[in-house]
């Protein structure tokens, strides 16, 4: 039943114990219950959000280090756990936001939130399920999106390379290179997922990397001809055998470099020098920086969910319980498809 506006109700949030350093652990997250008065302050301009579904995002390892020069803020020990979600306006003093809203953005992990001031999408099309919002239609969408046609200025026919393909935002670069004519081969962790890449989100071929002692010669094998586009997820050794298997002026659209957000020491990369031989671009981004397009990139995409030309895999999680090990399993390669924690159901 849902809560009602002036109530005092309990309020599960995640926290995070302390920094991590190597591999976390579900014991450095735990489960606290408070209580919050389901009301906005007289004179404030805050909303009141019911929290529905969380988006469990590989950056959110990062913000475990005690870290300053990365552009990710670090959580505070002690404290919830944030990102974004999906949520549901209980009640706003915002002249922006309504009672009855559903809107996507930063989200404490927590059930209830009272946010001060609030910096909320809303969500206008809602023939789609609302956890989509964290993942094809939240940044990850824009991810794909603006790595992929932005940074990667695609071409009909072209050799596009997909590592950790079958997560959130691989997928997707996927399919629109599918979409544009291009061949496509993605990279994942198990038997089920190549199959998922090859059967349902339609690349031309996929493998599991755990099964190839060689990456440089997996990468020949599949692209004799080499590669155009290498939309990076990975990076380590993954990033080192693409290097040599790129066609001159290719493009690499730095993303996310999972391999390595938990090791103390980064790893090395060998053959940067193919940069140079190869006249490569590669870029890093962060999909902040092309929000402004999301109004352009919701008309491409829509067309393609409501045609079932673009499929999106989910793999939901129930319960800010559920939520340490839901997220850690990003690093084990547990999730199929988008992770999503789910606090409530709308």
């Amino acid at each position: 039943m849902a809560a009602s506006v002036g109530k005092q109700v309990s309020n599960k949030q995640l926290i995070l114990k302390d920094y991590v350093t190597g591999a976390p652990k579900e014991s450095d997250m735990y489960v606290k219950t408070s209580t919050i008065k389901l009301e906005i302050p007289t004179g404030s301009k805050a909303v009141l959000l019911k929290n529905l579904y969380l988006s469990c995002d590989p950056v959110m390892r990062i913000r475990m280090n005690r870290d300053e020069d990365s552009i990710f803020t670090s959580y505070t020990p002690g404290s919830a756990l944030s990102g974004h979600g999906v949520a549901k306006v209980l009640a706003s003093r915002h002249p922006d936001y309504k009672e009855g809203d559903f809107v996507w953005g930063p989200a404490v992990w927590e059930e209830y939130s009272l946010v001060e001031e609030p910096n909320l999408t809303k969500i206008h099309h809602t023939d789609v399920p609302l956890s989509y919002y964290t993942g094809i239609l939240g940044y990850p969408g824009i991810t794909a999106y603006a790595g992929f046609y932005e940074i990667c200025s695609p071409k009909k026919g072209e050799y596009v390379f997909v590592s950790s393909a079958s997560g959130a935002v691989g997928q997707l670069v996927g399919q629109f290179a599918k979409l544009m004519g291009c061949y496509v081969v993605g990279s994942a962790g198990s038997q089920q997922k190549v199959d998922l890449l090859k059967n349902k989100f339609g690349f031309d071929e996929a493998f599991n990397y755990k099964e190839e002692h060689d990456l440089n010669a997996a990468l020949r094998r599949y692209f004799p001809n080499g590669i155009d586009i290498y939309f990076e997820n990975v990076g380590g050794k993954m990033l080192d055998a693409v290097l040599l298997n790129m066609r001159d002026h290719g493009r690499i659209a730095g993303c996310g470099m999972t391999s390595t957000y938990n090791l103390d020491e980064p790893e090395g990369i060998k053959n940067l020098m193919f940069i140079i031989y190869k006249r490569i671009r590669m870029e890093g981004f962060s999909a902040i920086e092309y929000y402004h397009l999301y109004p352009k990139f919701l008309d491409h995409i829509l067309p393609y969910i409501r045609e079932s030309k673009i499929v999106y895999v989910e793999d939901l999680a129930e319960g800010l319980e559920n939520g340490a090990a839901a997220l850690l399993g990003l690093f084990s390669g547990r999730n199929v498809g988008k992770q999503v924690l789910v606090v409530a159901h709308e």
